[in-house]
């Protein structure tokens, strides 16, 4: 099969695809034979050098994809028959020809979407569903302050705290995304380029500041964060795309607020946690993908490349100028 490779960390220009042996599924494993799969930040650190893949996990990139059912393993309990189709959350090894997936971290794909739509939706949709309901304790009439709000999480992000009857306030860095954030149902939004993201979001709450921020920046925001979060407010960090060091006095100013600083992956969780998300999500949030009217939420894609411009892929990602998902077709 095919599927994407490096041999040494470094850029984009290192990626190619390679034939390589097809993974046999082992004990409650289900075979996928992948139609479409997304890129998220992860692939990027990985190619870097900076992110390994979980031990004994592939080390193809890909966290999530989409396709059909070719094989099932010894052992498998589910409703899961071959040529259904199915999303597959996985720690590594999406953007090949075929993946192999433990039977509870696949998802049926909801009526009314594509493929590629679908491969948009495990990584960022499950990520956005644990910080928000798991980790953030959001609860309705909360304001909630997401960066990166057009990022796949970001947009994933605002529509489920809309779902959760919360306030979706976001940060962007431009005025297209800005408008894309608010077309998703953002209440409010701050081009930190512009403006002072934690005055204007003091503005915006009238002094009352934020019960919850969905963080993955880090470093560089931890002042303006504690500044806007309101008291015994929640702080969910995810990253660290603004750097992991923190310069002043974090802890007196959020001993101050009786804030909460909570941290969190999912890619490194173990199985039975990832298949209680899995689970938890496929009931109570899937149906809204398939539902009509207001509450109907949607995977937003950017972009889909056919998997031979991966090279392209991932500088389209490192350039910060999409909004929402960066999709991979594979070859049929």
């Amino acid at each position: 099969m095919l599927a994407v490779h490096f041999d040494k960390p470094g850029g984009p220009e290192n990626l190619y695809l390679k034939e390589v042996a097809k993974p046999s599924p082992g004990q409650g494993e289900v075979l996928l034979k992948v139609a479409a799969s997304a890129l998220n930040r992860a692939d990027i650190l990985q190619r870097q050098g900076q992110y390994a893949p979980p031990p004994g996990a592939s080390s193809i990139l890909g966290l999530e994809a989409s396709g059909h059912v070719a094989e099932l393993g010894p052992g498998c309990q589910g409703h899961w028959k071959v040529g259904d189709p199915a999303m597959a959350l996985l720690p590594s090894g999406g953007q090949a020809q075929y993946v192999t997936v433990p039977e509870g971290l696949l998802m049926p794909i909801p009526a009314g979407l594509t493929l590629p739509q679908a491969a948009a939706i495990p990584e960022v949709w499950l990520t956005a569903f644990q910080l928000l309901h798991l980790i953030g304790n959001v609860q309705a009439e909360d304001f909630v302050l997401i960066h990166a709000g057009s990022s796949g999480v970001g947009t994933a992000a605002i529509q489920l705290v809309r779902l959760a009857g919360a306030i979706p306030l976001v940060t962007v860095g431009s005025q297209d995304k800005l408008q894309m954030a608010e077309k998703l149902g953002a209440a409010g939004g701050f081009n930190y380029k512009e403006e002072d993201f934690s005055e204007a979001t003091l503005k915006f709450t009238k002094g009352a500041g934020v019960n919850l921020i969905i963080d993955c920046i880090g470093g560089s925001y931890w002042e303006k964060n504690v500044n806007c979060l309101a008291p015994d407010g929640r702080w969910v960090l995810y990253g660290l795309m603004g750097g992991a060091d923190v310069n002043g006095p974090l802890f007196s100013k959020l001993l101050f607020k009786r804030g909460s600083l909570i941290t969190s992956l999912l890619r490194s969780r173990d199985k039975k946690y990832k298949e209680m998300l899995v689970k938890a999500f496929t009931e109570q949030i899937l149906p809204h993908f398939s539902t009509e009217g207001p509450r109907r939420l949607l995977p937003v894609l950017d972009r889909v490349y056919p998997l031979k411009e991966i090279q392209e892929a991932h500088k389209y990602m490192e350039s910060n100028k999409h909004m929402g998902k960066i999709v991979l077709e594979l070859p049929q």
